[in-house]
């Protein structure tokens, strides 16, 4: 089928092309709502907590700490990160936000609220994506890999390799925890990957094609990466770096 076929080849950057046959189910989507989002946000991070969007963007110079409005893509909140740091992924815990850098090896802890620095965490490796399960943080560095991570100090709890059908899935990037799964986002890719927390088994893909008209990309890095998940309201939100839109999404199973 040539469903079959253009899903390979969009798995060819994190897995390597293989028959069809031996992926886990592929799920597609419904927009729900469609919101403004700022076209110059390299969004790294993306996070809902307590009513309220939170981003963290990326680029050496350019990188900043926000609070969106949902409704108009603008913030309400900015905290500019200093020049030298290029930074990756967000997450919350309790009244703190953790914001990863990439290749700093260094992460900031800052009052959610206030935005106000409260220390900064050395970790040995790259940066990339951030979650929490609600007792441990969840990292990648795009590799196979994901670390769940002591909050406090960020020191390594346990691991898991991500592997679908056997095969290792690299290139994991920004981060969400939804209903019991880990969901990531494949660099470069329009997939999302749901993951098991315990084994690191790909449970099933959700294929994010077409959200964007091929007008609205405004740049090669213009892909896919951001994830944000309201549990109070059940909402999924998605969006990518660069993209002038947000939306929100509702997971829909393909059938064959």
């Amino acid at each position: 089928m040539r469903l079959s076929v253009l899903f390979c080849a969009a798995l060819t950057l994190a897995v390597g092309c293989k028959p069809a046959s031996s992926f886990t189910s592929t799920d597609t989507y419904r927009i729900v709502q469609t919101y403004p989002h700022d076209p110059a946000s390299f969004t790294q991070g993306l996070l809902f907590a307590d009513g309220h969007l939170y981003e963290s963007t990326g680029l050496k110079g350019e990188s900043t700490l926000r609070m969106d409005d949902l409704a108009t893509g603008r913030p309400l909140q900015e905290l500019n990160v200093p020049s030298q740091y290029f930074a990756e992924g967000l997450a919350a815990w309790g009244s703190t936000l953790i914001q990863l850098t990439w290749k700093s090896h260094v992460a900031f802890v800052y009052d959610r609220f206030s935005f106000r620095l409260l220390r900064a965490v050395p970790y040995p490796w790259d940066g990339w994506g951030l979650t929490t399960d609600g007792k441990l943080l969840v990292s990648s560095d795009g590799s196979a890999k994901l670390r769940f991570l002591d909050p406090e100090t960020l020191r390594e709890v346990r691991e898991v390799t991500v592997k679908d059908g056997g095969s290792a899935v690299t290139q994991l990037n920004e981060l969400e925890y939804v209903k019991g799964e880990i969901y990531a986002n494949v660099w470069h890719t329009d997939l999302i990957a749901r993951i098991s927390p315990a084994t690191g088994k790909v449970l099933g893909w959700i294929d994010l094609s077409g959200l964007l008209k091929p007008g609205e990309v405004s740049d090669h890095e213009a892909v896919l990466n951001g994830i944000a998940y309201d549990a109070r309201h059940d909402r999924l939100f998605v969006t990518g770096k660069l993209w002038p839109k947000l939306f929100e999404i509702q997971v829909v199973p393909r059938h064959p």
